[in-house]
């Protein structure tokens, strides 16, 4: 399967699971965007909050996690591993992006866990994101955007295995 068929599929099964749970939201449908400087110029950021996502690995390589923070804000890796008790994060490689999230550069979402059956993913998320209102995100696909409220966000998420740490991103 081709990488364009993978990313409609993704999209397609986080719109039915939205569906599904009864889930209030807009799809936006635009060119692929890899950063939110071109969402920005796109004009595809207003009136909604913009998250990045990062998806980064442990020293031994035995834990994974996805940071999801607004989208002005600094992911100072040292003071998270404090906050884990974890040590050296970094960046995963794309072959582990896909391993268990299976998303592909440039589409690091955090409806990525719908494909991460085991819950191995720890999901670490802005503090600041309870109040933010409205949240876009892609739907596992860089050329859609969907924006639903943040306390529908965190009820998807809780219907799957993942641990959920909250955390203050300055």
């Amino acid at each position: 399967m081709n990488s364009i068929t993978e990313n409609h599929c993704q999209k397609q099964k986080v719109l039915n699971l939205l569906d599904s749970a009864d889930i209030k939201y807009e799809l936006i449908e635009h060119e692929a965007m890899y950063t939110i400087a071109q969402m920005t110029d796109a004009g595809l950021t207003e009136g909604y909050c913009i998250c990045k996502n990062l998806f980064l690995r442990d020293y031994k390589g035995q834990n994974h996690y996805l940071v999801i923070l607004l989208k002005d804000k600094k992911a100072d890796l040292k003071a998270i591993e404090e906050k884990i008790g974890s040590s050296r994060l970094s960046f995963a490689s794309e072959r582990r992006l896909f391993q268990y999230l299976h998303l592909q550069k440039g589409s690091v979402s955090p409806f990525g866990i719908i494909n991460d059956t085991d819950g191995e993913v720890i999901l670490i998320i802005d503090e600041d994101l309870k109040n933010a209102g409205k949240v876009g995100f892609h739907p596992n696909d860089n050329t859609a955007t969907i924006i639903m409220e943040f306390t529908d966000f965190i009820k998807i998420i809780n219907m799957f295995k993942n641990k959920i740490v909250y955390f203050d991103f300055l």
